[in-house]
């Protein structure tokens, strides 16, 4: 792999954000996104940290509002630290989780999606997806970092066995 063209010891993200994965009978909850950055791919709900919220917080309201769905007790997995050309950089809270109430439901944001364990649409994705989202489905913790120039992904590096407090 070419060396990073990213200082990734002085970066930081501009934007913190999360991303919520519920996993059960085989399955993986996604959305197809209807708005905002990623409008049109397959994605897990999620959205900006607000002012107050802790990343936890934030991946269960954005999984509310965007599906209408409660997650129980996720488990963060990971960390995507996105270096972007034409958007702040971003660094994303990946959490799994296994139960929920409520039925998952279309909104303004998102349409919701059960997609098989073996056939995840990663071709309408993000392309740093295809690293990282077979990590959490096994539930192995990682840090993701990555450089887009817009859509194109540059450059990427994923860290298996990483452990996060929250």
């Amino acid at each position: 792999m070419p060396p990073s063209p990213i200082d990734w010891s002085t970066w930081h993200g501009e934007m913190l954000a999360t991303l919520m994965f519920v996993v059960r009978d085989g399955q993986v909850l996604l959305i197809e996104k209807k708005r905002g950055l990623g409008a049109g791919k397959i994605n897990g709900p999620g959205g900006k940290i607000e002012l107050g919220e802790t990343p936890l917080q934030a991946a269960i309201r954005e999984t509310e509002e965007e599906l209408c769905i409660t997650p129980h007790a996720p488990r963060k997995l990971g960390e995507l630290w996105f270096a972007m050309s034409n958007h702040p950089d971003i660094l994303c809270h990946v959490f799994r989780a296994v139960t929920f109430t409520g039925t998952p439901t279309e909104t303004e944001e998102a349409t919701p999606l059960w997609a098989a364990l073996d056939a995840i649409p990663y071709q309408r994705m993000w392309a740093d997806d295809r690293h990282w989202l077979p990590m959490l489905l096994s539930q192995e913790p990682f840090l993701g970092r990555f450089v887009f120039d817009d859509e194109t992904m540059l450059w990427s590096d994923i860290q298996p066995g990483c452990g996060w407090s929250d």
